[in-house]
């Protein structure tokens, strides 16, 4: 696909700066130093300055005194970048449902040591408004913490795990065992036939929302397996040339979307009713009217969303 690497958390030609990560005194001459930055998440929500990600010093207020040490994500020209996270600051304001509906709901509490103007915000809602930069660092952050809040525990022996590598591995003192982020990879289709393509709903969306289809890839199972398995499982609708597209790092929570093109072979269409509440075929017509805003019943896909990238990249014909 032309322009394939402008999809939102995308490269941004980030330096992640791993010959770093061994060096504990460099790095931890780096967390004091003016000219390095931190991220700050809560609860998988990031702390923003409009529609920028905020970026504080590393002798701010809020990082101070904290028990974890912030993660490296970069080096850019002025310096390294790092991230902290402060989900264990507990808020009586703190809403109760974390989901991604949080958007349309009450405001994130505000931390009393932050200053007015930076609040924390729901990446699903801002992802399509950041800059490449922004969106590479943040969804590395919220993929590194989402991974370090469910691997506390060697999963060779069950004792308790070290964060090493500025952030980016768990060491087990008891067996020697080595763990390392773990990302999913999901395959995402464009399945056409003619000028038309599949899209679905899944239970309990919103009216008029639909998306391309979608599911892991299984242990033992090629990309291109993986699409027609998926497409068969949920839909019945039969693929045969399968090409890949682009791909999308996906922190909700820890994914790589990897979208490709693929051919119906059929139209007919069964849906499984566990997977989807429905499926149907659009014109491509019809999904460019979608991304407008002016179609009567389909809502405009997530802007940000490697789906609605894929449909855009479609309907404009810059697929290759």
């Amino acid at each position: 696909m032309r322009h394939a690497e402008t999809v939102t958390f995308g490269g941004s030609g980030l330096d992640r700066a791993a010959e770093l990560r061994p060096q504990d005194e460099v790095l931890q001459a780096a967390r004091l130093a003016p000219t390095s930055q931190c991220v700050l998440i809560w609860r998988g929500f990031p702390l923003m300055a409009g529609n920028a990600m905020a970026r504080l010093p590393m002798d701010h207020p809020v990082l101070q005194g904290r028990d974890r040490t912030p993660i490296l994500l970069g080096r850019e020209e002025q310096g390294l970048v790092f991230a902290q996270d402060i989900s264990e600051w507990s808020p009586p304001d703190a809403p109760q449902d974390m989901g991604p509906g949080r958007a349309q709901q009450a405001p994130l509490p505000h931390h009393p040591e932050i200053e007015d103007g930076l609040d924390f915000a729901d990446l699903r809602a801002i992802m399509g408004r950041l800059s490449p930069r922004d969106a590479e660092l943040l969804t590395t952050a919220r993929a590194l913490y989402n991974w370090h809040s469910t691997h506390g525990f060697c999963s060779r022996c069950g004792r308790p795990s070290t964060v090493t590598m500025a952030g980016w591995q768990r060491d087990c003192e008891a067996c020697g065992g080595k763990h390392f982020p773990r990302t999913d990879p999901v395959v995402i289709m464009l399945i056409l036939h003619g000028n038309d393509v599949l899209l679905g709903r899944s239970p309990g969306w919103p009216e008029g929302m639909w998306s391309l289809l979608a599911g892991f890839v299984e242990p033992g199972e090629t990309i291109e397996a993986a699409v027609r398995r998926e497409v068969m499982e949920e839909s019945r609708v039969p693929v045969g040339q399968v090409d890949y597209l682009a791909c999308q790092p996906w922190a909700f929570p820890n994914s790589l979307m990897i979208g490709c093109r693929g051919e119906a072979t059929g139209r007919d269409i069964t849906i499984d009713p566990v997977e989807l509440e429905d499926a149907a075929w659009f014109s491509r017509e019809e999904i460019a009217d979608a991304l407008a805003g002016t179609h009567p019943t389909l809502k405009q896909p997530r802007f940000g969303a490697i789906a609605e990238f894929i449909l855009r990249n479609w309907v404009a014909d810059t697929l290759e």
